[in-house]
């Protein structure tokens, strides 16, 4: 399946026009990182459309302010952090409370290239946000999305997955030099990878999954990069100012930026398609060398290795 569809669509094209032909009125959407950047476009976009969006946040209120008078947002009322496993299980119980099923989650919540850290049970923090935390969080909602018919999972990875594929014998860099970039390209090559088995295991429950590499924007997500690092990235302005000074197939915008990932979560096109990685709006080729740093690359669409992943997380990490 991991071919292109050729779709209409460019690095250019926005949510909104994804969105603009969608009727989701009735369905039920969870966003992690719904309240800034990537996830903030793609909470409003679906609401918009008429869906009914949840959204948990670490800042309850600063997420409040974000989605102030923003309709069909539903603002979880307690702490949700993704690196605090109680937090996900009470979200989780919450939910289901509230909600008998669940049409679309999407995991877009993360950090980015940050110094070494770890979360209050000892795993590297970038793997702990980006992938751990969305690991216990999508098998918890698992029986809401059983209890809808055509379910999809979103899951955000990133080009960053071409830093190597996911170190199974040292996955918290115990003995590992730490190195930001590589430990972020890890937690990115994770979530591509839990697509697939994702897919796998449930597809038979009607669970489809998608990961996305939403293209480079400068968000909040870069607040750990030096001045130095953006300027290398041509991310900073003449006048200072933290954006692209240019924009092509990779540089994004935050509209264009989310595009894919409402496009995963809502388009036609995918209608019996899943496991696999997209990008500018449509389903990447695969990269089998370095030539051309476009699509995705074997080692983070392997179905062994995805398997592997998704039936020993409980043991690689705490």
């Amino acid at each position: 399946m991991q071919q292109p569809l050729e779709t209409n669509y460019t690095a250019r094209t926005t949510a909104e026009e994804v969105i603009k032909n969608s009727r989701l009125h009735g369905k039920v959407v969870i966003v992690t990182g719904g309240s800034a950047g990537l996830g903030l476009e793609t909470a409003k976009s679906l609401a918009k459309g008429g869906a009914t969006v949840i959204v948990p946040a670490r800042n309850i209120r600063k997420a409040r302010e974000a989605l102030f008078e923003v309709e069909n947002v539903v603002l979880y009322p307690a702490e949700f952090d993704l690196n605090k496993r109680d937090t996900v299980e009470l979200f989780i119980s919450w939910f289901q409370e509230h909600f008998h099923t669940l049409d679309i989650l999407i995991n877009c919540a993360g950090i980015m290239a940050i110094p070494y850290q770890t979360d209050s049970l000892g795993n590297e923090l970038q793997i702990s946000s980006n992938y751990l935390g969305h690991y216990y969080l999508t098998k918890g909602l698992l029986p809401s999305l059983k209890n809808t018919k055509g379910a999809r999972v979103v899951n955000l990875s990133s080009r960053a997955h071409w830093f190597g594929p996911f170190n199974f014998d040292d996955p918290n860099f115990a003995d590992t030099r730490y190195d930001k970039w590589i430990a972020y390209g890890h937690s990115k090559t994770a979530m591509s990878l839990m697509t697939v088995a994702l897919d796998m295991l449930y597809q038979a429950d009607g669970i489809r999954s998608f990961a996305v590499h939403p293209g480079s924007i400068v968000t909040n997500l870069s607040d750990s990069l030096t001045d130095e690092e953006m300027r290398a990235i041509g991310a900073i302005t003449a006048s200072g100012e933290r954006r692209f000074t240019s924009y092509n197939d990779e540089n994004k915008t935050i509209p264009e930026g989310a595009a894919t990932i409402v496009w995963c979560a809502v388009s036609s096109d995918l209608d019996g398609y899943g496991g696999v990685y997209c990008e500018n709006s449509d389903i990447a080729k695969v990269a089998l060398d370095e030539s051309n740093r476009e699509g995705v690359r074997p080692w983070a669409i392997d179905e062994k290795l995805a398997l592997k992943l998704w039936r020993e997380t409980p043991v690689l990490f705490r």
